[in-house]
């Protein structure tokens, strides 16, 4: 994991057609939740940057989409979980951005 993300560890599957996915799932006190939120902000600006308006459905042939859910366990914790899908070409860069394995 890159030393710029803190809370957000990847793992990685590529499917049958050579898109890949990046799972990835924080569950923290709620006073860091703003931290998690930002390091998912910065992920998320920087593949709009990298590939602009080429997010959406992969199979309808863009380039990326992502998915991202809260839930609140109880009053202890609240956790954040992203998932980022791209072809080939996204996931390398991807990658590379943030020194993933």
């Amino acid at each position: 994991m890159s030393s710029e993300l803190r809370y957000l560890d990847f793992d990685h599957s590529e499917d049958a057609d050579g898109h890949g996915s990046f799972d990835a799932m924080a569950s923290v006190a709620p006073e860091r939740l703003g931290e998690v939120q930002a390091e998912i902000d910065r992920v998320l600006a920087w593949a709009e940057a990298a590939f602009p308006d080429a997010r959406g459905a992969l199979d309808e042939g863009a380039v990326w989409d992502y998915d991202l859910q809260h839930t609140r366990d109880d009053a202890r914790f609240e956790t954040l979980a992203l998932s980022l899908s791209g072809t080939a070409d996204f996931c390398a860069a991807l990658r590379e951005r943030f020194g993933l394995d």
